[in-house]
């Protein structure tokens, strides 16, 4: 018997490597963390205290939908490696060719333009703490190249390990910052309420925010940590999900706690800031009107942490896909999660060949503006990303691909149907929004 989500009974779980159990599940969570710091970027952070600045706490509800969305995403993905024991680039595979040339364009535009964004978004709290040190261009590189050498020369292990202490950093400043600001938790609780605010274009706006609550292909990347990290059989499947929802718990702690600073310190005093990291550092020149130097410099300190949390976690995470995306297009044959968890993938010269990908052709992007037609492709591609995701799961978890006992449910196929139509919404903006008329 399964359950009303597809997920079988107690009894029914099957293990081949002796997973944990009871209370000892909580000692071996690390993926979710790592899924949590990499696809909560500085961005998210912006977008969440723009939300919060323009509509106070009536969108605290949004958020709370966006992690639940995420959530499915992300267990949806875990659940595919652990039950079929294959990739989910494989699973791809499985539909077609398309597949395979989709990922192909959108790894190689996306991570030229991410890799310069990234470096750039790490660089901005390193050169406001230390301002004459050098230009932020060169704290850029000084950031691409730190990375490169940290996960080309580290394992996994030691990588989890370092994400775990920077999302403490993370956790430990953006909780203080809520607790400073003095969240009026009454209209908090209200804003759990779903109401959109009265204001043109209010339901984009909370689509938006819904939909940009950490993840995009870090999503589909979190499968391949659950690997990494040794879990390759149904006997992880509870594991794997109690490490799923303390990673988005942990999402929407971050979230929130922006959204309160938002709301509070922004919205009370009317004051705006710009889309884009640079409306941080805006933020850290209020928090130290308000505050002092000293709260400032915490913040900036936990800007670094979120920034650089998603630079490492892209250049490990999508370096592992960009490898079994490779191995698949040479017609190796099924592509298994022991290849991922033996550490062959990390080893592998497709890997670093993405990990130089990521870093040294987007210094280019550093120096000069960057190229627009590309700018175009690559938030086309980024909207897409995430229907292509949703629709492919749903798509292998309900067929003969995946075994009868971990096929989705009701509650899953909801989930990811619902999530399926969001991100269409917001690809087909996104694609609306493009100058085109300016492309050609």
């Amino acid at each position: 018997m399964a359950d009303t989500t597809g997920n079988p009974t107690d009894t029914e779980a099957s293990s081949d490597d002796n997973p944990p159990l009871g209370k000892s599940r909580w000692r071996y969570i690390g993926p979710g963390i790592v899924v949590a710091a990499t696809g909560v970027g500085a961005g998210d952070l912006v977008a969440t205290l723009i939300a919060g600045s323009n509509f106070g706490y009536t969108l605290l509800w949004a958020a709370v939908i966006g992690c639940l969305v995420k959530i499915s995403l992300a267990e949806a993905a875990g659940r595919w490696h652990l039950s079929t024991g294959r990739t989910l680039f494989d699973g791809w595979a499985s539909l077609g060719r398309w597949t395979i040339w989709f990922f192909g364009v959108y790894a190689v535009i996306w991570g030229f333009v991410y890799g310069a964004a990234a470096m750039s978004s790490s660089a901005l709290p390193l050169q406001a703490l230390f301002p004459d040190v050098m230009d932020l261009e060169w704290w850029a590189i000084a950031c691409g190249l730190v990375g490169l050498v940290f996960v080309w020369f580290n394992k996994y292990a030691v990588f989890e390990k370092v994400m775990t202490v920077l999302v403490g950093v993370m956790f430990v400043v953006t909780v203080y910052l809520a607790i400073r600001v003095t969240p009026n938790l009454g209209d908090a609780f209200a804003g759990l309420l779903p109401v959109l605010p009265d204001e043109k274009d209010s339901v984009l706006n909370t689509l938006g925010l819904i939909g940009g609550v950490g993840g995009t292909i870090t999503l589909a990347a979190y499968g391949y940590w659950v690997n990494a990290k040794g879990w390759t059989s149904t006997g992880w499947m509870k594991v794997m999900r109690l490490d799923n929802r303390v990673a988005y718990i942990t999402t929407g702690i971050f979230v929130i706690a922006m959204l309160f600073v938002g709301a509070e310190l922004l919205h009370s005093a009317n004051v705006a800031i710009a889309s884009g990291d640079k409306g941080l550092l805006q933020l850290s020149d209020i928090l130290e009107e308000e505050y002092g130097t000293a709260t400032a410099k915490f913040f900036l300190i936990g800007f670094f942490a979120t920034s650089y949390t998603s630079l490492i976690g892209v250049w490990h995470g999508v370096s592992l896909m960009f490898a079994d995306f490779v191995a698949r297009f040479r017609g190796q044959g099924e592509q298994k999660g022991e290849a991922v968890a033996s550490g062959a993938r990390e080893r592998s010269w497709p890997f670093r060949a993405y990990l130089l990908w990521l870093t040294f052709p987007p210094i280019v992007l550093l120096f000069q503006d960057q190229p627009f037609r590309l700018i175009i492709i690559y938030g086309v591609l980024g909207a897409a990303f995430l229907p292509f995701l949703a629709g492919t799961l749903i798509w292998l978890l309900n067929s003969s691909r995946t075994p009868v006992q971990w096929r989705n449910g009701a509650l899953s196929n909801v989930m990811l149907a619902i999530a399926g139509l969001l991100f269409l919404v917001l690809c087909v903006k996104q694609v609306w929004d493009q100058p085109w008329s300016e492309f050609f």
